[in-house]
C-alpha cells in the first residue's frame, strides 16, 4: 500500500495558476489536487498560510565526489540541497577522477543511491580523446565540454575537436564558455603582481563573449542541442536572444546579485569563473531572465574549504557554495516585488526539467514526481556561516537577511526535511532522461509520462 500524505490548504504554484487548495501524495506521485475535504491520509499537513512549490531542481552543482571529499560529498551535498529546497540535482563532471568514462560514470550513480538524500544525475565530460565514451553514454543529462579552464583539467579549446565532439555526438551538450587565448592574453598583459579584483579583468567580458559565439556557431553549423552554462555578461545575453529554439541558457545567483564592487567587502569569497562583471550586467542579466532569453537559474555550487579561499589570489580556487540559498535568494526577491512564484517555479523546476529530459519533473500536477517544498514566504531570517548545511561551512551571503524560506521538503513522496531536521534514511533516485523528447523548445506541455 503506497503511504498517503495530505497537504491541506497551501497556496499553491502550478503552471496555470497559483491556487489555495489541497494537495494529495500517494507514494512516490503527485496523486489529485483540490483534494475534498472527506479525504484522509497517513499524514496530514496544515498548510494554511504557505506556499507549496515543485521541488527545486539545481543542473549545475560540483558536490566534489569522488576525490574532494573534504570540500563537500555527495551525502552532505545533498543534505545542504534538502534544507534549501532542492529536490534534484545534476551534478558536473570535474572530480578526481574526472567523469570522462561510461564506467566512471556509473560508479557515480552507484555512489549516489546509497548517499544522495535528493534525486540525482550526472554529467559526462568531453576531453579531446574520449569520443567514443560521449558516444555510448546513456545515463546522464548530457555531455559537459571545459571550453575555458576552471577546476580540474577538462580544458577543451581546439576548434577542430570541438567540432568533431558537436557533429559526432547526440546528446545535449553544456558549455563552459570562456575564452583560453584571450584569458592568457590578458593575464600576461596585466603582469605577475595580481590582486583578486584583477580576476574580472583576466576572465573579462571578451572572454565570455568570444567562446560563446563560437559555441553559438557550432551548434548552429551542426544543429546541435546546446546549453550555455553561467551566463555573466549584457553582450551574451543580447546574442542568445537570437538563437532560440535550438539554445537554452542559465544564470547563477552570484551573477545576478554580486559585481565588481563586492570585491572590496568580499575578496575571494566572490572569486568564481566566469568571473562577476559590472552592476550593468547584473541588470542585464534579470532582463534576459524576465524577457525569457534566459531559461533557467542555478546555482554552480562549487564549495572550496575556508583556509583555500584565503589564500592570496591568484592560489586562491573559483568557486562559491550556492544550493542551499538558491530558493531563499528567489523568493526573497518575490516578497520584494520583482519576480512572481510562478517565475520562480519556471526557473528553477519546469525550465531545468525540460532543458534535460527529466521524465515526470518540474511540475507541480497529478502524475508528476511528489518533489516538492513548502515555503514560508514571510519567515526573515539572515544566512550565517555556522547555519550552513554545505561541509564547506561558509556563504558569501552571510550577514544577508532573505524573507522567505523553505520549510518542509519531499523527495519522491518522502518527507527529508522538516524546519531544520532531516530524515537520514529518505534516498532519492536517479533521474529518468528521455532525449528523444528534444528539449526546452519542444516541450511547453512538460515532462509527464503521460503527456510523453
Amino acid at each position: 500500500m503506497n503511504r498517503r500524505t495530505l497537504i491541506r490548504d497551501a497556496l499553491v504554484v502550478t503552471p496555470g495558476e497559483v491556487l489555495r487548495t489541497s494537495v494529495l501524495i500517494e507514494g512516490p506521485k503527485i496523486a489529485a489536487l483540490d483534494v475534498p475535504a472527506t479525504v484522509r491520509a497517513d499524514e496530514e499537513v496544515r498548510a494554511r498560510g504557505m506556499v507549496l512549490l515543485p521541488g527545486v531542481i539545481d543542473p549545475h552543482v560540483h558536490f566534489r565526489e569522488p576525490g574532494l571529499e573534504h570540500k563537500e560529498d555527495l551525502h552532505s551535498g545533498s543534505r545542504a540541497a534538502a534544507a534549501g529546497g532542492v529536490t534534484t540535482v545534476l551534478e558536473m563532471p570535474n572530480t578526481r577522477p574526472p567523469t570522462t568514462t561510461v564506467q566512471l560514470l556509473h560508479e557515480k550513480l552507484a555512489r549516489a543511491a546509497q548517499k544522495c538524500l535528493v534525486n540525482y544525475g550526472f554529467f559526462i565530460a568531453a576531453t579531446p580523446e574520449n569520443l567514443q565514451e560521449l558516444q555510448k553514454a546513456k545515463r546522464t543529462p548530457g555531455i559537459k565540454i571545459f571550453m575555458g579552464s576552471s577546476t580540474g583539467n577538462l580544458l577543451v579549446d581546439d576548434p577542430k575537436v570541438l567540432e568533431r565532439i558537436f557533429a559526432h555526438t547526440t546528446l545535449p551538450i553544456a558549455t563552459h564558455c570562456e575564452d583560453e587565448a584571450t584569458i592568457r592574453r590578458n593575464r600576461e598583459r596585466l603582469g605577475p603582481r595580481l590582486s583578486v579584483e584583477d580576476h574580472s579583468r583576466v576572465r573579462d567580458h571578451e572572454a565570455a563573449l568570444r567562446s560563446t559565439q563560437l559555441a553559438l556557431e557550432l551548434a548552429q553549423r551542426t544543429q546541435h542541442r546546446l546549453h550555455v552554462l553561467h551566463v555573466s555578461t549584457a553582450q551574451e545575453v543580447q546574442l542568445l536572444a537570437q538563437h532560440q529554439g535550438l539554445v537554452t541558457a542559465e544564470v547563477c545567483p552570484h551573477h545576478l546579485f554580486f559585481n565588481t564592487r563586492h570585491y572590496e567587502t568580499l575578496g575571494t569569497l566572490v572569486q568564481v569563473n566566469p568571473s562577476i562583471k559590472t552592476p550593468q550586467d547584473n541588470e542585464a542579466l534579470w532582463r534576459g531572465l524576465l524577457q525569457g532569453h534566459l531559461q533557467l537559474v542555478a546555482s554552480d555550487h562549487a564549495p572550496h574549504t575556508w583556509e583555500e579561499k584565503q589564500r592570496p589570489y591568484p592560489e586562491s580556487p573559483s568557486g562559491l557554495p550556492g544550493v542551499e540559498n538558491l530558493l531563499p535568494l528567489l523568493l526573497d526577491q518575490v516578497n520584494r516585488g520583482r519576480i512572481t512564484l510562478q517565475q520562480v517555479a519556471l526557473w528553477t523546476a519546469e525550465a531545468p526539467a525540460r532543458v534535460w529530459d527529466m521524465v515526470d519533473k518540474g511540475r507541480l500536477a497529478p502524475g508528476y514526481d511528489a518533489d516538492l517544498v513548502l515555503v514560508d514566504m514571510n519567515l526573515s531570517r539572515q544566512v550565517r556561516h555556522e547555519n550552513q548545511y554545505t561541509r564547506c561551512g561558509w556563504t558569501p551571503w552571510h550577514g544577508t537577511t532573505l524573507q522567505g524560506w523553505p520549510v518542509m521538503t519531499w523527495v519522491r513522496g518522502q518527507k527529508v526535511f522538516e524546519k531544520g531536521r532531516f530524515d537520514l534514511r529518505v534516498r532519492g533516485a536517479e533521474v529518468v532522461f528521455d532525449h528523444t523528447r528534444g528539449g526546452y523548445w519542444a516541450t511547453q506541455g512538460g515532462t509527464s509520462q503521460a503527456e510523453g
